[in-house]
């Protein structure tokens, strides 16, 4: 079952980018670049700080640096 989540999630983010307010920690994990340790972290900033107003956001959480958000702006949306 695990597999065909991970499976319809990547299947999605070819088509879509993946939106950050929304994304579960599955299709979070299926976009490149992005492991179980930094999914988690984005659904903790989540919770805490409410929706996402811009990609650019994910350099407030630790392991994101300006480089990598800037690589991963065309693969994540906030709407």
């Amino acid at each position: 079952m695990k597999l065909l989540i991970l499976f319809i999630a990547l299947i999605t983010s070819l088509a879509a980018a993946i939106n950050l307010n929304t994304a579960t920690k599955e299709e979070l994990i299926s976009v490149s670049g992005i492991g179980e340790k930094k999914a988690q972290a984005i659904l903790e900033y989540r919770k805490e700080h409410g929706p996402f107003k811009s990609v650019d956001e994910l350099v407030s959480i630790k392991g994101f640096g300006e480089k990598s958000v800037a690589k991963l702006k065309s693969e994540l949306s906030t709407k």
